[in-house]
């Protein structure tokens, strides 16, 4: 690529994610720009209270209900969608049928529908006035289905590449041994779809704690049990003071910190069973 190539990917990585982290770090922290004095002083940071913003912003009424709520919940949504994902993953890549294309044309509709529509249909489907009669408005049910539906992609298309490039022969001479297709499945195929499992996984689980689009009308905004990090985020920035921006930018810090460690754990994983795989 060159150095002027590294530069620019350097650049563009800063720009979009770097800063707008480097950002949120520093409002939740309490640090600002020193506006007093001229030249270069005028950029110089300065750190107020040491972590005293940090801190007060998570102990504003439900920061934390919100933050267990959101892990617990995306947690649950990412393991059922994970086991889910190989199945359905499974089924596409083994099986002939009549309307396989449209059923995994299906499975990527949440990458392109507007998780708004996504909110307005659950709130029809599992309303007050649901044609079902299924209310789930204001419960953390309706928040696991929700979530389900927008997670669901990301562990099917993880795994189904996987799928496809497996080599069969082994799978052939284990049945030829006499081993039984559910013996075959757990010691020859999952070992080896466990990374990409994995990798489902945190991407799934980060989807769910960051979404707010298709679960903001069936939780009922103002409603504690059901008050998501998400939610919580939104409603703290849209109070337009500062505490509110300090509560928001903190519990923004832990999400991203939860999900710094979920992916690292992911690529821990991957790696370990790649090693004793490797030959």
């Amino acid at each position: 690529m060159g150095t002027s190539g590294a530069t620019l990917l350097a650049g563009y990585l800063a720009a979009v994610v770097c800063i707008p982290i480097a950002a949120i770090f520093g409002h939740g922290f309490g640090l600002s720009f020193d506006t007093h004095g001229a030249g270069l002083e005028l950029w110089r940071w300065s750190l107020h209270s040491d972590f005293a913003g940090f801190t007060s912003g998570l102990s504003v009424p439900g920061a934390w209900s919100a933050i267990r709520l959101s892990i617990v919940v995306s947690g649950i949504v990412a393991a059922i969608n994970s086991v889910m994902g190989v199945a359905i993953a499974w089924v596409l890549t083994h099986d002939h049928f009549r309307g396989k294309a449209l059923i995994s044309s299906m499975i990527d509709l949440p990458f392109a529908l507007p998780t708004i529509v996504a909110g307005v249909t659950f709130i029809y489907l599992y309303g007050a006035d649901s044609p079902v009669k299924l209310d789930l408005t204001g419960k953390v049910l309706g928040l696991g289905v929700a979530l389900t539906f927008v997670t669901l992609p990301f562990c099917v298309r993880a795994v189904q590449p996987v799928l496809e490039a497996m080599d069969l022969d082994a799978q052939d001479a284990a049945r030829t041994l006499g081993a039984s297709k559910l013996r075959t499945f757990w010691s020859i195929v999952v070992p080896s779809i466990l990374p990409a499992v994995a990798s489902a996984y945190a991407l799934a689980f980060a989807r769910a704690l960051g979404e707010y689009g298709s679960i903001s009308l069936i939780a009922l905004v103002g409603t504690a049990s059901t008050t998501t990090a998400s939610i919580f985020l939104f409603t703290q920035s849209t109070n337009f003071a500062f505490d509110g921006f300090t509560s928001a930018a903190a519990v923004a810090i832990v999400l991203l910190g939860v999900c710094f460690v979920v992916f690292s754990v992911a690529g821990t994983v991957g790696w370990w069973i790649n090693k004793r795989l490797r030959p």
